[in-house]
């Protein structure tokens, strides 16, 4: 078990409750991408069974496997076609935005549904391992949603936030940025694979997360009289 450990990232004990949230967390993500672009008249993502809330459709094996050993990950990307759009720089960033305000979404509801089931006194007939573990459940759950919307918004290729910035930016650029699109792509590779990231993109990363976090209970806390 300790030679395990050391190759995962999350404790064993709390590898269900990962798994289950990043289920949830990958799927409202591409979902989301899917019904955007879907609204917007593409019906690819669609043809494609896409469009669905069933976490087979999106999961990627090796995207959910790194999650649990370098941190992050990612799940199969949803097939867009851009030439159904009417606007399609609006639409595309829309389609882009989607996936990470998702998650965002996702991490409020459940910190919602935390202090709602609190303050309801749900959790006082629960004690020790048990109330630990719905705790350990919700953190998950915020955490992983959090890093997702905070990590799809870098400005690297292939993640949303560098969709946005492309669908931005006048025809020019945005020639030069598909043309070297592939470089940014080995870039990125290059910062979250060695040692290097954990002095420029992880320290970003986990204060990006923090800050998302910190907002999202400073806002919903207080409604419950936390």
């Amino acid at each position: 078990m300790d030679i395990i450990q050391q190759f995962i990232r999350y404790p064993l004990e709390t590898i269900p409750f990962v798994v289950i949230s990043l289920l949830i967390a990958f799927t409202v993500h591409e979902f989301a991408h899917a019904f955007v672009a879907y609204k917007f008249g593409d019906p690819t993502a669609q043809k494609q069974g896409r469009l669905t809330l069933n976490p087979i459709a999106h999961i990627d094996p090796i995207g959910t496997i790194l999650i649990f050993i370098a941190g992050f990950g990612w799940a199969k990307p949803v097939p867009v076609n851009r030439f159904y759009f009417k606007n399609p720089r609006l639409a595309g960033i829309l389609v882009s935005v989607a996936g990470p305000i998702s998650n965002l979404i996702a991490a409020a509801v459940a910190i919602v549904l935390f202090y709602l089931l609190a303050s309801l006194g749900v959790f006082t007939s629960l004690t020790g391992l048990a109330l630990e573990a719905v705790e350990q459940f919700f953190n998950i759950f915020v955490s992983l949603n959090v890093m997702l919307f905070v990590f799809n918004l870098l400005p690297f290729p292939p993640l949303d936030g560098y969709r946005i910035i492309e669908d931005l930016m006048p025809d020019p650029i945005r020639a030069k940025m598909t043309q070297y699109e592939s470089y940014g792509v080995i870039l990125f590779l290059f910062l979250v694979i060695t040692p290097i990231g954990d002095r420029t993109i992880f320290p970003f990363l986990g204060n990006g997360i923090y800050i998302v976090q910190d907002v999202l209970f400073r806002i919903i806390a207080p409604i419950f009289g936390y």
